[in-house]
């Protein structure tokens, strides 16, 4: 028994050590994007302190893990030091797609909420939050994972701006919403974040999300404009061009298959073990679109088995099997892993701030924090996956 503790005691010590010297890295990638010193040491103690076990993670509690006597500098950093934010994302972007990179990764879409009090934070306005699974006085913010079979981490977040909020001049003006910023809807604020993937060389192969971004044609176009696979949600309402030009709901094709249409697959290990499901797909006009259907093994408190449906595209140079567009589906779930994470140990929702500028630092320091973490964690697997 002292032996596996000190194995696991050294073993601690070692993932420490490379935690920081990862965090050292990419602090110093990011130095560039500082006009000044102090900003940039207060970024670095910023994300030590989100990085720390600290139940809660405002300015306060993190200047007091940093040693000031006060949240002022903590403050200043997020709402009016000079640094370029965007550029700062784009270095924790790098820094997560070069140590995660892989033939098999996948881009995952998705927004998450934070529930907050009161009418001036940013973006706030009742509006469906999936953090409290209803509709609730809150702000949400869209986000790419970069997910490997290694380790995932958040590489891009793009607050959402109602409509109320964009075209509002006094709102904007006391939230410190950019010029630039205009009203984009959350499909197009996920183009935007894959488009910054696009140009720096790091876009995977495949996107996916749920049906907030497989509704989207705009999104959908893009991504086969620049021969990006992608599996999204879809409704069952979607209408689909069959192969032999038949056109119909996604739900009517349910009449189509026959027991044998289906096959049973695993998409991933869930919490729970491997997730199984029945699967199918059918083709449409276009060899290289497919709609996917999945359908659950046991059935609900209704006595219903819940289907699913996603559109699918394939690109040329990528196989168009059954298989893979089952992979794709199951890589989902790492974003959620990224939002539990961020939220319950690294402080994501855990900011008080106001204004976009300030909201948006959060978040990049936040992702920095989480990059850090997720390549650890994956170079500590693989080191163990490795030992004799």
């Amino acid at each position: 028994m002292t032996q596996k503790k000190n194995e696991a005691a050294a073993a601690a010590m070692v993932e420490a050590e490379a935690a920081s010297q990862y965090l050292g890295e990419l602090m110093g990638a990011m130095g560039s994007c500082f006009r000044r010193r102090e900003p940039r040491l207060q970024a670095r103690k910023y994300v030590r302190a989100l990085m720390s076990d600290l139940p809660r993670k405002n300015c306060w509690t993190i200047a007091e893990h940093a040693g000031d006597a006060t949240p002022d500098k903590m403050q200043h950093l997020l709402a009016r030091a000079h640094w370029d934010t965007m550029a700062a994302m784009g270095v924790v972007r790098g820094f997560a797609t070069s140590h995660l990179a892989c033939p098999e990764a996948v881009a995952v879409l998705d927004e998450s909420g934070q529930e907050k009090k009161g009418t001036a934070t940013v973006g706030v306005k009742r509006q469906y939050v999936g953090c409290a699974g209803r509709v609730s006085n809150a702000i949400n913010v869209v986000y790419c994972t970069f997910a490997t079979p290694a380790g995932h981490a958040l590489v891009g977040a793009r607050p959402y701006l109602p409509t109320e909020w964009a075209t509002d001049t006094d709102r904007r003006r006391s939230a410190g919403v950019p010029a630039d910023i205009a009203f984009a809807t959350k499909p197009e604020l996920g183009r935007q974040i894959l488009a910054d993937l696009h140009t720096e060389g790091t876009l995977p192969p495949w996107v996916t999300g749920d049906e907030v971004y497989g509704r989207d044609p705009h999104l959908r176009s893009w991504l086969e404009t620049h021969d990006t696979g992608y599996v999204l949600g879809v409704s069952k309402s979607m209408r689909i061009t069959l192969a032999a030009g038949t056109i119909m709901r996604a739900d009517a094709t349910l009449k189509m298959l026959e027991p044998s249409s289906w096959t049973i697959a695993s998409c991933g290990e869930g919490s729970k073990g491997q997730r199984r499901y029945a699967w199918a797909w059918i083709a449409t006009t276009s060899p290289r679109h497919h709609l996917l259907i999945r359908r659950n093994l046991t059935p609900n408190t209704k006595g219903e088995y819940e289907v699913a449906f996603f559109s699918c595209f394939i690109p040329d140079n990528q196989p168009a099997t059954l298989r893979t567009l089952i992979t794709i589906a199951g890589m989902r779930w790492p974003v959620e892993e990224d939002f539990q994470i961020g939220k319950d140990a690294l402080g994501l929702d855990h900011s008080q701030v106001r204004t976009y500028p300030a909201l948006l630092r959060h978040l990049v320091l936040t992702m920095a924090a989480l990059a850090v973490a997720a390549i650890t964690t994956a170079v500590a697997r693989t080191r163990t996956n490795t030992l004799p």
